[in-house]
């Protein structure tokens, strides 16, 4: 008696579509958590530069003939310079955002280039300023003269600052590289927008720190 083979029906396939969708879905979702994450670590960056600008506002309350003393000497024009580079630097930031969004990477690297450009400017205008500031006897810990107690409570947020912005310029560069290999495009560019968050609050940061440590 001969057997009755039964063919076993073949597997549907996945639409398409239904493909596509799931994958956007994943790609939606990882740039979100990418964001928040990146939302944490600058809510915890808050904190710190926090305590040190609550501890320089509780200085001036308690010496504010320092720190009369030391707007009397700083350079402003190179300061106030140096913060509007550092503006531009986020302005050119937002024109490579706006060329990947348009699939142009070669927009994207020369804006970021350009921003880069300025921040490097910006540190070493910085290292001007320090310069400066050390030949009028500004240091690190003054002790007995005019400044007492002023550099540490200067030198702590505007250093830590910079290195913020050395940071940012490394990872600019990288996005740049990535940028050249092809990695971003219009519907793949969470890289990009987290570097942007980054960048921005280093710019909102100094913003903060120009007004209440040379201005107020």
């Amino acid at each position: 008696m001969s057997e009755i083979s039964i063919e076993k029906p073949a597997p549907v396939a996945e639409p398409v579509a239904h493909k596509e969708a799931h994958g956007h879905d994943h790609t939606a979702e990882r740039a979100e958590n990418l964001k928040f994450a990146t939302w944490l670590y600058l809510a915890s960056e808050v904190v710190i530069f926090a305590s040190m600008i609550g501890v320089f506002i509780v200085f001036r309350i308690h010496s504010p003939e320092v720190v009369f003393e030391v707007h009397h000497n700083a350079n402003i024009l190179l300061v106030t310079l140096n913060t509007f580079l550092l503006l531009t630097s986020s302005w050119a930031m937002v024109m490579g955002l706006r060329e990947i969004r348009q699939n142009n990477s070669q927009g994207l690297i020369r804006w970021f280039g350009l921003m880069c450009l300025l921040g490097i400017v910006f540190v070493s205008l910085q290292y001007v300023e320090y310069q400066e500031l050390a030949h009028e006897g500004i240091a690190l810990f003054n002790q007995g003269n005019a400044y007492d107690g002023f550099g540490m409570r200067f030198y702590a947020p505007t250093a830590f600052h910079g290195a913020h912005v050395i940071v940012g310029v490394l990872w600019g560069l990288y996005v740049i590289n990535n940028a050249r290999k092809g990695k971003y495009d219009s519907k793949n560019y969470v890289g990009v927008e987290v570097f942007g968050l980054y960048w921005h609050f280093v710019d909102v940061v100094w913003v903060i720190l120009f007004t209440m440590l040379y201005l107020v």
